[in-house]
């Protein structure tokens, strides 16, 4: 469909494929598009964990090629302040919290999303995530993208209907490898760049290290659910829910010759709680209690209601009843027991393949009590 009218959009270009290929798929359009690079982060930077630098060059090259305009700027102050001091103090509390989507709601859907609408007098902007929006019954929502392998409505549940108005996900009608194919038809070099993950793209191993440069390190027992001690840990924060690796246990077996699994963080007493098996009770939940509701699009849902939630990315849809409790939070029970609920992350909800909103996981209703 061409657009009679050019309408401007501002493209977040991350110098990745995806927002790359989604600023093609929109020019194609006849969309007039810019990119805007953001600086989310500080270098100090001799120990490498961010790759700016190198995402910026890609960025400008892709934009050099598509023969659009990119525009810098540096919103490592605003991150600092509403991202990463927020993401830190969860951690100090032993809460495993998610960057991810604080960064969406508060530097790409709020400071990104108002500078190029108010300030580069854009229509809409544009981003390479993997989710797509339609306008039903007047009202604009959020569907899970094409690509359920790659889906993700769950990072972007914050976002309502009069910002979803102005927000284009090109992308998310099509499958990754077909995105990595238009990349390579297009010629651009960044069509086998890896993804990115993570905050501030750090991979998971050097998360720990990273961590180190922020957070002082509390030595503490790893006990099973009985009591006896089997080795210590680094510091609570280091560890989340359904956690195997890194443990330092590996060698101690019991009778069932199974690996450790974290179940519990027992944050007063600085003991981290295992326990043997993927599938043993203490690390199941039957529900939740969640926090910080926001639903997208309120005035059609009606509690009691049965719906679908995840509780993790890329997790299966889990059946559900939720339900109000006092002080707005949501309990949420499943149709059956879910491993490692995890506090501090998100439970997003679903009806079929629409998001309709989520909160934060505050606590979980454990199958077994400690």
């Amino acid at each position: 469909m061409k657009i009679k009218n050019a309408k401007k959009v501002i493209v977040a270009m991350s110098g990745g494929v995806d927002s790359s290929v989604a600023a093609w798929m929109l020019k194609k359009k006849n969309y007039k598009v810019e990119g805007l690079f953001m600086k989310n982060w500080e270098e100090d930077d001799q120990q490498g964990y961010c790759n700016s630098t190198q995402d910026l060059f890609d960025a400008e090259m892709v934009c050099k090629k598509l023969n659009i305009y990119l525009h810098k700027i540096n919103f490592s102050l605003e991150y600092w302040e509403y991202v990463f001091k927020k993401f830190l103090d969860k951690y100090k509390k032993g809460i495993t919290p998610n960057p991810d989507i604080l960064c969406n709601k508060e530097i790409k859907f709020n400071i990104f999303f108002k500078y190029a609408i108010k300030v580069l007098k854009a229509d809409y902007i544009a981003t390479g995530h993997y989710a797509r929006i339609t306008k039903y019954d007047g009202k604009y929502v959020l569907l899970k993208a094409i690509d359920r392998n790659k889906d993700q409505s769950y990072f972007l549940y914050t976002l309502n209907s009069i910002q979803l108005k102005k927000i284009l996900f090109p992308i998310g009608h099509w499958n990754k490898n077909i995105i990595r194919n238009f990349a390579k038809k297009i010629n651009m070099r960044i069509s086998k760049k890896k993804d990115s993950t993570g905050i501030c793209f750090i991979g998971p191993k050097k998360f720990k290290n990273f961590l180190n440069l922020y957070l002082e390190e509390k030595r503490g027992d790893i006990v099973t659910v009985s009591g006896e001690i089997l080795g210590q840990h680094n510091g609570i924060f280091y560890y989340t829910l359904g956690q195997r690796k890194g443990l330092g246990i590996g060698g101690i077996k019991e009778k069932y010759n199974l690996p450790w699994y974290v179940v519990e963080k027992n944050i007063q007493e600085n003991k981290l709680i295992v326990a043997q098996g993927s599938s043993n009770i203490y690390l199941m939940s039957i529900g939740l209690i969640a926090k910080n509701i926001h639903w997208i699009k309120k005035n059609d849902l009606s509690f009691p209601l049965s719906c679908t939630a995840k509780t993790r990315y890329r997790q299966k849809d889990i059946a559900c009843n939720i339900e109000y409790e006092k002080n707005k939070r949501l309990k949420v029970l499943f149709d059956s027991p879910v491993i490692a609920v995890t506090p501090g992350q998100s439970v997003v909800f679903y009806l079929s393949e629409v998001c309709i909103g989520g909160g934060i996981i505050e606590s979980r209703l454990p199958l077994s009590e400690l």
